[in-house]
């Protein structure tokens, strides 16, 4: 599955459009990361619990945006983009969404 941020797929012609795709997932703090960050706060510092957190809930919502392209007949999506919002407090939900499409290589 190809995924791009771009409206186009270099060497690819795109052939059928499927529309929009959407994965999604709501991470939640836990104690021990609210614990960890308050700390941080004092001594400074990158907060990499939150950082790991954030870029595994970008990966699942990317699967999951990939699994709906594929049960549409995609075999890529383009314009991709993610989006967060604060959902409830200290949760936050993430949105992986683009654009579903068959694309095939380009006549030379």
């Amino acid at each position: 599955m190809i995924v791009t941020t771009s409206s186009h797929i270099h060497g690819k012609k795109i052939v059928e459009t499927f529309g929009l795709v959407i994965g999604s997932t709501t991470r939640a703090e836990w104690l021990g990361n609210e614990l960890v960050s308050k700390l941080r706060k004092f001594v400074g510092g990158e907060f990499l619990e939150y950082t790991e957190m954030l870029s595994d809930a970008r990966e699942e919502a990317i699967q999951r945006m990939i699994a709906e392209a594929k049960q549409l007949g995609a075999n890529a999506v383009v314009d991709m983009r993610f989006s967060a919002v604060q959902s409830m407090p200290n949760a936050v939900e993430i949105l992986a969404y683009g654009t579903a499409v068959k694309a095939r290589k380009a006549a030379e």
